[in-house]
């Protein structure tokens, strides 16, 4: 089954993607792999999602978020190569997580993004990934997500 029609099913709609916020590109492909600028969580209404994990969201909303963001970042995915069917293999995951100090489950708000990939791709959405708390993030959202992903000629 290809990845759209998997996103249908889930009854995920892909927003138009998202134009830089500054002097850089939404995504490069370079060397086979695509790279692909930090994801911010918007819901379905088009609203940031915002907080602070350990703050004023818990961990499943946080993780709600990060899944926002991987729509980001396959919307992104179509923007840039026209077709999902030339994702090779979603190689990994970057996750940024708004947090306070004492907050320590960033792989648990993590793995929103990554269960999505999974879903969305199959086998070839498994990826390495990084999960870690940051002070703030652009316009107080709570999660931000970049990737990088092998793509098909």
């Amino acid at each position: 089954m290809n990845p759209e029609t998997r996103l249908s099913e889930m009854g995920i709609v892909l927003p138009h993607a998202a134009a830089p916020a500054a002097n850089y590109v939404p995504g490069v492909v370079h060397g086979g792999l695509l790279h692909i600028s930090g994801q911010i969580p918007f819901d379905t209404d088009g609203a940031l999602i915002r907080g602070k994990l350990g703050g004023d969201m818990t961990t499943k909303e946080g993780a709600a978020a990060a899944a926002r963001c991987a729509v980001g970042l396959i919307a992104q995915m179509k923007a840039v190569l026209g077709n999902l069917d030339r994702v090779e293999r979603v190689v990994k995951l970057g996750v940024f997580v708004a947090c306070t100090p004492e907050f320590t489950d960033q792989p648990k708000v993590g793995n929103g993004a990554s269960d999505l990939m999974v879903a969305v791709f199959g086998e070839i959405g498994r990826h390495a990934r990084s999960a870690v708390g940051v002070a703030a993030l652009p316009l107080g959202v709570a999660v931000e997500v970049d990737a990088i992903v092998a793509v098909r000629d």
